[in-house]
């Protein structure tokens, strides 16, 4: 007899691999060189992001990661919900903290992180990604991996009282759902897509990819460069003129193998704290491209 796949509950990830890979021997103090600080899983969470914010204002660190094997109360944009049995997603949150940063860069970061997903899931997963706007992994058309990115702000060190933006940018990826155990009717899993359903060299390759990804964001400003990386990418397909849905093959810069690169106007001079929560590109689209809204 062979046990119903919808009852077998997968493995855990291995918090101790993903650790030593990712932050260092040193743990959670984080080692020279390592692309995190600091690496939590945890068995059950209303919401790695919401908890990620929280710690956030308790002084966490820059580059700080949360996973949760089980989700109670995650949610994507708009508010929706969106949850599944334990063990059978990777749920990941990442704290960053750039310091004084143009407010524009920020609507980038979850298109950056799209593609950070789209990499890792190529080289761990063996699928093929797309992207979605604004915020969607899809594989064979239909979603497998959300993202949502939420901002706050945070005391500077030092005697003056500023401020500071914090982002904390999560994900979520299907790995293990069977068809009943999807979401909603539009999504998809890599199990159901013949893809890895290895959690642990999913969650690695994907926090990988973020790590390079999300440094090329950081570099937009330290380069003194208006932060555009989608203007200055060169398109692969001219958009659609009537549709609103756009993927890896025909958005500016989407393409396999895309970096993010900054424009070469010199930015403005900002001294004030970004105050907007809803991250989005400004002016993302071409003018005379009016998407449908996302249901």
């Amino acid at each position: 007899m062979h046990a119903d796949a919808a009852t077998v509950t997968p493995p855990g990830l291995d918090a101790a691999a993903l650790r030593h890979a990712l932050v260092g021997a040193a743990g959670a103090a984080g080692s020279a060189g390592a692309p995190y600080t600091s690496l939590d899983v945890v068995e059950e969470i209303g919401s790695t992001n919401a908890e990620l914010l929280a710690r956030a204002a308790d002084g966490a660190p820059d580059r700080s990661v949360l996973l949760a094997e089980y989700q109670a109360t995650g949610r994507g944009r708009l508010g929706r919900v969106w949850t599944a049995p334990p063990r059978t997603q990777v749920a990941v949150s990442v704290l960053l903290r750039p310091g004084a940063v143009t407010p524009t860069l920020f609507g980038w970061l979850p298109l950056v992180t799209g593609l950070a997903v789209r990499d890792g899931l190529r080289a761990a997963a063996g699928v093929e990604a797309t992207l979605k706007w604004p915020n969607d992994v899809l594989v064979s058309g239909r979603k497998l991996s959300g993202i949502l990115a939420e901002m706050t702000t945070v005391p500077a060190a030092g005697d003056f009282q500023v401020r500071l933006p914090a982002v904390v940018v999560g994900v979520g990826i299907n790995v293990a759902l069977t068809q009943d155990q999807l979401p909603v009717p539009h999504a998809t899993s890599l199990q159901l897509e013949g893809g890895s359903v290895d959690r642990t060299a999913v969650a690695r390759a994907v926090l990988e990819a973020l790590a390079r990804r999300h440094q090329q964001w950081r570099e937009c400003e330290r380069g003194a460069a208006r932060p555009s990386p989608m203007s200055s990418w060169t398109p692969t397909r001219r958009p659609a003129p009537r549709s609103g849905r756009r993927s890896a093959s025909n958005y500016p810069g989407m393409s396999s193998g895309s970096d993010v690169r900054c424009g070469s106007t010199a930015r403005a001079a900002s001294s004030s704290s970004p105050k907007r929560t809803n991250l989005k590109p400004t002016n993302p689209r071409p003018k005379n491209q009016r998407g449908r809204r996302q249901r």
